[in-house]
């Protein structure tokens, strides 16, 4: 038997998946959106762009903006009842 794959892309086949008029590259002006802090954003992973992508277990949460990293964006996301900080690429995010 074939051991199981423990990477960070595992089990994200469905999730990741685009519809069929989204497939192929996406626009450049994704990736040109500037945010403000205490933007809200949502996350949505664009399985296109590999660099910048957060973890698989924020995709489709809704978090604000705190602070500017380099071009990525640093974002405060509720999950289980906590706070925690999701580092994204402008690609990922999208106005919420």
């Amino acid at each position: 038997m074939v051991k199981a794959s423990k990477g960070i892309m595992r089990k994200t086949r469905q999730k990741f998946r685009k519809r069929a008029r989204q497939r192929g590259l996406s626009p450049i002006t994704r990736a040109l959106q500037r945010f403000e802090e205490g933007d809200k954003v949502s996350i949505i992973i664009d399985s296109g762009v590999h660099k910048g992508q957060p973890h698989k277990r924020f995709h489709g949460l809704t978090g604000k903006v705190v602070e500017k990293r380099g071009r990525a964006y640093v974002i405060d996301v509720r999950f289980g009842g906590k706070i925690k900080k999701a580092i994204a690429l402008p690609e990922h995010l999208k106005r919420a």
